[in-house]
């Protein structure tokens, strides 16, 4: 069903489906071996049995997928285990000799080997861990989980320390646990200065800012770049420099302090890294320093900036411009991730030597990075962060302390009242002094942090239009978009199945989508119950309610009033929730009641300014019509009058002289019969006399009094308006003629009741929070931007 076009002998199986799912199926495989530099045992290219050996493949590898048991958590385990059994699988179907038996080649594991020498040993090491794990409560480095068994398989050591038949000699299979267990790629260290190391580029700006600030802010300027004009004030700033290589080296001990579990002798390296890392960074701390110091001893010497302390400068410069190298490529990599991802899924040992300084290699999780327009939106932020805390830290919080320190630094005759632990310098006070302010600047850039994710997020989600429909005032405005929404977003497109998605249909689904939020377009502000995508959208949102039903999360009363009905009694307009029509009919009502002079274009106009009036109206009369209709005997005289009179309302309506030919202040009047007729035929007890005395008066109103111009007897009998027989004359109109509506209409009547009667707004229906809290949700995801729902044959199933 796939395919198009769909093949000639469907009952065939067909190469490229078979040749794309082994490509799938086994695409973490060819990755796997790619990344350790083996040989793929897929054996594929120019043969003639390549169909046969992609099954082969194909199902070699479900059977050991299904057989594996908890080892499926270990997908490169799984691997390691199909790499050998497809090369045993090739040497038979090659017909292999075996060099020690001079027989044909037989696989390494008989009858049940498979589960019992393969799977086993490596399930129980896995059992064996999670015992020792002790439901979690042991810290991490004490036990391995599926991650670090799986990680084992992400080095060439696997193959010659495991080998093939499995040798369960090695320190894979060690259960003593008074040996070290050994760690591939990350222990977690529960320790306090994880809140440095984690976060210790943070920290690291943090405190090289604060230093810099310190020395601009020292020159007493008004601004900090009237300061920076100073040379001695710019070499002074040179000072970051060495407090960032002591900085280095602290973080280089805090990654030995948190990570020396995965030092062991199967990773040396690592050992190795963190070591050289810390000699590095006292190396460049002692280079900076003694750099800096030739400077000032340049200048001291010449008593003045000369071209000989400029060249030791530039010298200075140059060592960290050569110090901050990784620095500005990190910084590269990070604006342009086409780079970095074709430099982490490329498997050249070149490339593993050139960035094996800065991390471990691994094999989940190459290549995924964001876009360049994710990271640039990323950084924009950050700046403006850093940029809003930098401002208000420096001239709030550094610079107000700069002259007090000074004058603090400048008195020597001080008496405090406490002890002096340093005697003539007032350190103390000034410790004091700076200590407060100190831990607000390292601390405050939460609070700019979460004012800035505050704006961000609420305009993000604003222009996302997340959270719109809050409440019933809400869902009133957007309910008549729904159905269009739904078609859009939740039914497939009637297109070809080879529809490519290309940059006009991408803007011309933006322009769609913003038309359905905001209902422009006339398509989209009258639909009536005869379109598909109105029936379709009532039967997924009846369903809704129903479900809200049977959860006991609304009441009966709350269902009907929900529930989007069906088309029936040839109503002509969708018959929205009674939610949404309350209080229209009695508005359009007050409406007309008011034209004295208008035309019928000027009402319909002002009713059609609210398509839910608009559809109250027509569904009202619809209705009443089709309930006189059916309460009045077919075939009867007085059925004949009520349809005739409908067709004369309908003529006048339809050349527009319905308000010039009707006393519209007499409509209260008919409304409220009309009321009192339902209620009657609503009642547990049929009352018949009570309705032929509402029908008689709702004739007396319509035929004789609601006419402007007034008409004989002789005149109505003409026209089909009063009853030919001389009985009727003598008050037997509708004696005769009435009959009881089914059961089945009683639920039509109650909805036609409530549209006549509700006069209240029914903000509280449903009045349970978890049914208007879905409600909302189902009503805000037809808006979001998602992806057109594709064809059911379209769909991906698995078993698995």
């Amino acid at each position: 069903m796939r395919l198009s076009p769909p093949p000639k002998t469907v009952g065939s199986l067909d190469p490229t489906v078979l040749r794309d799912f082994r490509s799938k199926l086994l695409k973490n495989y060819t990755s796997w071996c790619s990344y350790l530099g083996r040989k793929s045992q897929l054996w594929l290219s120019n043969r003639r049995d390549a169909l046969r050996r992609e099954l082969l493949y194909v199902s070699l590898y479900l059977l050991i997928w299904g057989e594996s048991a908890n080892l499926r958590f270990c997908p490169e385990c799984i691997c390691y285990i199909f790499h050998h059994m497809a090369l045993e699988l090739n040497q038979i179907l090659e017909n292999y000799i075996d060099d020690n038996t001079g027989r044909p080649f037989e696989p390494s594991y008989g009858a049940n080997g498979f589960l019992i020498r393969v799977v086993t040993p490596i399930y129980n090491i896995i059992k064996f861990e999670v015992d020792s794990s002790q439901n979690g409560t042991k810290p991490h480095s004490a036990w391995r989980n599926y991650d670090d068994i799986n990680e084992f398989f992400w080095s060439r050591k696997c193959f010659r320390r495991l080998g093939w038949p499995i040798n369960r000699g090695p320190k894979f299979f060690e259960t003593d646990k008074t040996k070290k267990v050994g760690k591939t790629g990350f222990v977690e260290q529960r320790s306090f200065w994880n809140v440095f190391r984690s976060f210790d580029r943070l920290w690291v700006l943090l405190i090289l800012s604060l230093q810099a600030f310190v020395i601009v802010a020292w020159q007493g300027t008004e601004y900090p770049w009237k300061a920076l004009k100073n040379q001695g004030v710019q070499v002074k700033l040179l000072t970051v420099f060495i407090t960032w290589g002591a900085l280095r080296f602290l973080q280089s001990v805090l990654d030995a302090g948190t990570q020396y579990s995965l030092v062991s002798r199967e990773t040396r390296s690592l050992g190795v890294r963190m070591v050289l890392k810390s000699v590095v960074a006292i190396t460049w701390t002692v280079v900076f320093g003694v750099f800096y110091g030739r400077i000032w001893s340049q200048k001291n010497s010449d008593g003045m900036w000369s071209d000989a302390a400029n060249r030791r400068i530039i010298t200075f410069l140059e060592a960290a411009f050569v110090f901050i190298i990784p620095e500005l490529l990190a910084l590269t990599l990070f604006m342009i991730p086409w780079v970095r991802i074709c430099l982490e899924e490329t498997n050249w040992k070149v490339l593993y030597c050139l960035t094996w300084w800065f991390h471990t290699r691994t094999f989940v999780g190459r290549g995924l990075r964001e876009g360049p327009v994710t990271n640039m939106k990323y950084s924009l932020f950050w700046i403006a962060v850093l940029a809003s805390k930098f401002s208000f830290s420096y001239f709030l919080q550094i610079k107000p302390l700069i002259a007090p320190t000074k004058i603090l630094l400048s008195s020597t005759v001080v008496t405090y009242t406490w002890h002096e632990f340093f005697g003539k310098a007032n350190r103390t006070a000034i410790v004091v002094l700076w200590v407060p302010v100190l831990l607000i600047y390292l601390m405050d850039l939460q609070i700019w942090y979460a004012i800035f994710s505050s704006l961000v997020g609420g305009a993000n989600g604003l222009f996302s239009h997340l959270g719109e429909i809050r409440n019933i005032e809400q869902l009133r405005l957007r309910f008549q978009f729904f159905a269009s929404a739904m078609q859009f977003n939740l039914m497939p497109e009637e297109q070809m199945e080879n529809t490519k998605v290309s940059l006009v249909k991408k803007l011309r689904d933006v322009i769609h989508r913003f038309k359905l939020r905001y209902g422009l377009g006339q398509v989209y502000k009258k639909i009536e119950s005869s379109q598909v995508e109105a029936t379709r959208f009532a039967l997924i949102w009846n369903e809704i309610i129903l479900t809200f039903r049977e959860e006991d999360l609304i009441s009966d009363a709350e269902h009907e009033l929900l529930e989007l009905h069906q088309n029936c009694w040839n109503i002509r307009v969708i018959r929205w929730p009674c939610i949404l029509l309350c209080n229209e009919l009695l508005l359009a009502l007050s409406q007309a009641a008011e034209v004295t002079d208008k035309s019928d274009g000027w009402l319909w106009s002002k009713i059609c300014k609210n398509e839910y009036r608009r559809c109250a109206v027509i569904e009202a009369y619809d209705s009443i019509r089709y309930l006189l209709l059916l309460v009045v005997k077919y075939g009867s005289e007085e059925n004949s009058i009520v349809a005739n009179f409908f067709q004369e309302i309908e003529r006048y309506i339809e050349i527009g002289k319905f308000t010039e030919m009707y006393k519209m202040t007499l409509l209260p009047q008919i409304h409220a019969k009309l009321i009192s007729l339902i209620k009657l035929l609503l009642g547990p007890k049929k009352d018949h006399s009570k309705v032929v005395n509402v029908l008689q008066a709702l004739y007396e109103l319509c035929v004789r009094e609601f006419p402007k111009a007034k008409r004989s007897i002789v005149q109505l009998r003409q026209e089909g308006l009063a009853p030919l027989s001389p009985a009727a004359d003598a008050g037997l109109l509708f004696e005769n003629a009435v009959e009881f509506p089914d059961a089945e209409d009683a639920r039509h009547l109650r909805r036609l009741q409530t549209i006549l009667t509700s006069r209240d707004s029914m903000h509280n229906v449903p009045t349970n929070l978890e049914a208007r809290r879905r409600i909302a949700f189902f009503s805000n995801s037809l808006f979001m931007n998602m992806p057109h729902a594709p064809r059911v044959e379209k769909w991906c199933l698995s078993a698995f």
